[in-house]
């Protein structure tokens, strides 16, 4: 088992793997900015170490303080959360370079799932079913372009290869617009991720957005958890997911969730991980994997009984995993929402002092959050301020107690989307299940 841990992020996850760290009996070390002095996880820390100001390129992205914090304390792993540096496979190869454990995949696999062409590929050849669509990056021959999308059929979307968090993608309905589309996706996904590589695939007119939780330990063996849909969306980020997904056969998803879990077999993926699928008329195609926890990783924690922190620390630290796939039983039904200090119908942020932070409580009752009364929310960073969870024997039963939970939260002095959720909650669609990805957004669009 590790000894110290250096968790290299902020927020609502510093706690979690603080926590995690705690129960397991592991020291932990955080790093904080200037903006972020007085956040509880650097308050309950057993070492805390300021990486500069509050700008998160001179604090959070700066690999090099980060390593030296981690030298300094006698840190034997880094915890990189999500978001920042949890994808960036540079950084991982860096700490493993230093003497120390990178609490996630290795490089190796963290570059082929993070070039989506790569990826793409390498789900193919295990099985995994993908969008239709450009076996590699595009190339420059228009001729050819064109008939591939016309082979594929219109619309299709462009996407960047080294692209992600819903950015880097522009969706083409004519051949008339196709060449200027691609032109601009490159120019941008140079910009935004320093690889102007594109690629093409069909764009579905409404698909579900389902993934599937994976764990994997250093000896080579995988097991899934079971299904996420994260349909309610707004600009690509998520606002409410839940498990298991309404309505997806349960036949269809075992067989497919059997692939992601011999994929990760096949990578040599060690750690968590999550498989993104775009699901429409009761198929699958793989979108991208998430290299990392995810930000809606409880919900498949209360459904499963299985931390998934606390089993990366674990397999950090050599331990195989304790089941086999039979092993692995889902109970009940599991909803998170996204409390976000932002307008509830302009979605702008609203940073400034939480006045008073009242978290709801009861059976079935899950909050994930670092707030408290009197916090400075900075402006630096996401607007999240938390994530509340409920379980249920049934989804009928996790819906009236988030409902219970939205209404005794408070939050005062700043705004919050709780509104929004306690809409959505009512909503008949959302009520009956089996949303699509566009559907917040007509929803929106008709209020």
């Amino acid at each position: 088992m590790l000894k110290k841990v250096l968790i290299a992020n902020r927020g609502e996850i510093a706690l979690r793997v603080q926590r995690a760290c705690r129960r397991l009996g592991i020291a932990s070390v955080v790093v904080f900015s200037e903006a972020d002095r007085d956040a509880l996880y650097v308050r309950h820390a057993d070492e805390a170490y300021c990486l500069g100001p509050a700008p998160a390129a001179r604090s959070y992205l700066d690999q090099s303080a980060i390593l030296d914090a981690a030298a300094l304390c006698g840190a034997d792993a880094i915890h990189p959360g999500y978001g920042f540096l949890s994808e960036n496979a540079g950084f991982a190869e860096r700490v493993v370079q230093s003497g120390l454990v990178f609490i996630g995949p290795s490089s190796a696999a963290m570059r082929t799932m993070g070039d989506k062409v790569a990826a793409k590929q390498a789900m193919l050849d295990a099985g995994v079913p993908c969008v239709p669509g450009s076996p590699q990056a595009l190339g420059d021959d228009a001729d050819k372009t064109r008939a591939l999308a016309a082979a594929i059929g219109y619309p299709v979307i462009i996407k960047a290869a080294g692209g992600g968090g819903g950015r880097g993608m522009r969706v083409v309905d004519s051949e008339a617009a196709l060449l200027q589309a691609i032109a601009m996706t490159q120019a941008e996904a140079g910009a935004a991720f320093g690889n102007a590589a594109v690629y093409m695939e069909k764009y579905l007119l409404a698909p579900r957005h389902i993934e599937i939780q994976v764990l994997a330990d250093t000896q080579g063996h995988a097991v899934w958890l079971g299904e996420r849909d994260c349909s309610m969306q707004r600009r690509h980020q998520k606002v409410i997911e839940e498990s298991p997904a309404p309505g997806v056969d349960a036949a269809a998803l075992a067989q497919v969730g059997e692939r992601c879990a011999r994929a990760c077999e096949r990578l040599g993926y060690v750690g968590a991980g999550t498989f993104e699928f775009l699901f429409e008329n009761g198929e699958f195609y793989f979108i991208e994997m998430n290299t990392r926890v995810q930000v809606e990783h409880p919900v498949t924690e209360w459904v499963t009984g299985i931390d998934i922190v606390e089993m990366q620390l674990r397999i950090a630290g050599g331990e195989p995993l304790p089941w086999a796939q039979a092993d692995i039983v889902r109970r009940g039904h599991a909803i998170e929402c996204r409390i976000n200090a932002e307008h509830p119908q302009t979605f702008q942020p609203s940073p400034g002092r939480l006045r008073e932070w009242i978290a709801p409580g009861g059976p079935g009752v899950r909050v994930d959050s670092h707030m408290y009364s009197g916090y400075e929310i900075p402006p630096f960073y996401d607007s999240l301020l938390g994530k509340l969870i409920t379980h249920g024997n049934t989804r009928e039963d996790a819906l009236a107690r988030m409902r219970v939970a939205l209404g005794e939260l408070v939050a005062r002095g700043i705004e919050t989307n709780v509104p929004l959720h306690c809409a959505l909650l009512d909503d008949a669609a959302f009520i009956q299940g089996g949303t699509g990805i566009h559907y917040l957004e007509q929803w929106l669009a008709a209020r």
